[in-house]
């Protein structure tokens, strides 16, 4: 089997969400000494931005997001040691300290969002549910993160998401971190409203918002 018919594999059984399949490529290529950072990027990635597109299309559904994310990892578990053997890291895009906000117990889309911004080569700090403004502030300044992301799944828990951007500007500290939000009530009026710096109305938008605004740092 050659180099190409191995990246071909590993995107496939992403797309297919076939841990075993991964697993057996993942092998292959440390077998014939394959760089496992292009498995990874030409291989797994490239099989990740086909669901991750077929979610946004609607040709996808969550299950089929969750079972490919698995199968992205069951590979990496295979490649990871050969990568700090070699003392190599992804070149990482940015940091993001994601989490829902005070009075939110509601996990499953801020878990989406995450996996989908790690898949896509962001630190991600996920620091869970239910936390107050300066918690997500602390966590943003020991990260040294770009981006704050906020998850809101409840009408009544997004007030709090103006709170963490009003204690940022209350500290003098709005300027060192974009904010984004999302969650079910949420939208991009709301989000203008309290001056976020942008919304991600799916976890795909999310990454695509990140790598939009780390760009005009640039």
């Amino acid at each position: 089997m050659d180099k190409e018919q191995i990246l071909e594999n590993l995107a496939t059984a992403v797309l297919e969400g076939d841990e075993t399949k991964a697993r057996e490529n993942a092998q292959e290529a440390l077998a014939r000494q394959m760089d496992p950072l292009e498995a990874v990027e030409e291989g797994l990635s490239r099989g990740m931005a086909v669901v991750g597109q077929r979610f946004e299309n609607g040709e996808a559904y969550l299950p089929d997001l969750l079972i490919a994310t698995e199968t992205f990892k069951a590979a990496i578990e295979i490649l990871q040691p050969e990568i700090e053997a070699q003392q190599k890291q992804m070149a990482k895009k940015g940091t993001v300290v994601i989490g829902t906000v005070r009075g939110d117990m509601h996990s499953i889309g801020k878990n989406i969002v995450a996996t989908v911004l790690e898949t896509n080569g962001y630190d991600v700090v996920d620091i869970g549910v239910d936390n107050p403004a300066l918690e997500f502030i602390e966590q943003a300044r020991k990260a040294k993160a770009d981006v704050i992301a906020l998850s809101s799944l409840m009408t009544t828990t997004m007030p709090a998401q103006r709170e963490v951007i009003e204690t940022l500007e209350e500290m003098g500290l709005r300027d060192l971190y974009f904010v984004i939000v999302g969650g079910g009530p949420v939208n991009q009026e709301w989000a203008d409203e309290i001056d976020a710096d942008g919304y991600g109305e799916t976890a795909i938008h999310a990454a695509e918002l990140v790598q939009e605004l780390l760009g005009l740092k640039k």
